[in-house]
């Protein structure tokens, strides 16, 4: 009897891999970093790039790692503990991960991002350029966010969100999202009753599941939610998920039927307003008249001031905001070039009058249509 092949095709294929793990998967029952979790990722990373694959890790547990070294028994909350505990743990498992993968001959390039360096456009083109080096150069590239300078959060708001991000940034060709469960189940996985969903080819497909909140964080901070929205970041715009523990993370990347796959939905989208639509919070809201809405949304045309009606918040020029319609429903998002105490003396005035009674400076778009994005 002929034996129909169970191997993924969407990850033998792919030639450039972006992986993520998560603190909980990385760290001992007594806390701190566990070597042998380590050395069993290390060890599928390097089998995997002998097969001539790119990969780049995108790993959490800084802040885990930091923990014991500063005598914490948890994660501490409040932000300053946060951002100590990073930078004391960052260097220790940079170098814990540099150890592993040194016994495989692969050096190790760490990488720390933050919002900016992927958002507004000379940053953007920089973090892509240091990636396509690094790769070029047969490093592994490590990245995290830079929590020891946050300033809002520690995170972009998950590191599931960051990795479906960066494999954007980098081109690639899959993202696996290693996690404490074996994949997505239709429902809690220790009832009674609840099913792995092997495949999901349309989000339609997960009507019947039921995903709870994440419990109370011991390391990490994700759940299953988060994940659901990485791989939908990542599918809607062209590069296919796998979701599974990290004990499996060998079979996974070997193309073994293990977890979940969730199947591309979309096409490959700009990458740098993706990080604007996913990775930013909006610090004000600029209001529309119709006419406006209906040039941004239809006509895909920056925002002039003519078409501005309110502002709401207190930003600087290059920081996020909210673009809306007269109902005060986001339509968009996008980098404002004006503080917003400069923009309510421009308000409803054509660029012409602008520029004639202010100086060319103020003939600028509000929003150029280079940096915003439809929501």
């Amino acid at each position: 009897m002929q034996t129909v092949s169970t191997t993924r095709t969407e990850v033998t294929d792919a030639r450039r891999v972006v992986v993520k793990v998560g603190s909980s998967s990385l760290t001992s029952a007594g806390g701190g970093i566990d070597p042998g979790r380590v050395r069993h990722l290390v060890e599928a990373l390097a089998a995997t790039r002998a097969r001539g694959v790119e990969v780049v890790l995108v790993s959490s547990g800084a802040i885990a790692a930091g923990l014991v070294p500063l005598g914490l028994v948890r994660r501490p909350r409040g932000l300053p503990a946060q951002q100590a505990a990073a930078s004391v743990g960052q260097g220790l498992l940079v170098h814990r991960y540099t150890e592993e993968l040194a016994r495989y001959g692969v050096v190790a390039g760490q990488v720390l991002l933050t919002v900016d360096d992927v958002t507004r456009r000379s940053h953007y083109r920089n973090a892509y350029q240091t990636f396509a080096k690094l790769l070029e150069l047969g490093v592994l590239p490590i990245v995290n966010e830079n929590d020891t300078v946050a300033t809002t959060e520690i995170r972009f708001g998950d590191n599931d969100r960051l990795a479906a991000l960066v494999a954007h940034l980098v081109h690639a060709d899959l993202l696996v999202l290693l996690s404490d469960v074996d994949g997505l189940y239709d429902g809690p996985p220790a009832s009674p009753g609840a099913s792995l969903v092997p495949e999901v080819r349309s989000w339609d497909d997960l009507g019947g599941v039921k995903v709870g909140k994440a419990g109370p964080a011991g390391v990490g901070t994700g759940g299953m939610q988060t994940k659901l929205d990485a791989a939908r970041i990542a599918t809607g715009a062209g590069i296919p998920v796998v979701l599974t523990a990290a004990e499996r993370v060998g079979d996974a990347l070997a193309g073994d039927a293990v977890g979940t796959l969730f199947h591309a939905t979309g096409r490959r989208q700009p990458t740098r307003l993706l990080w604007l639509a996913h990775a930013t919070e909006p610090l004000g809201t600029l209001v529309l008249d119709p006419g406006a809405v209906a040039a941004v949304t239809q006509r895909r045309a920056s925002l002039l001031a003519a078409g501005v009606t309110g502002v709401v918040g207190t930003f600087h020029a290059g920081d996020p905001v909210a673009i809306a319609g007269p109902d005060g429903v986001p339509v968009a998002r996008g980098l404002v070039n004006f503080d917003s105490e400069e923009l309510p003396a421009l308000l409803g005035r054509s660029s012409g009058d602008l520029k004639r009674e202010l100086g060319a400076a103020y003939e600028r778009e509000v929003v150029h249509r280079d940096d915003l994005v439809l929501l």
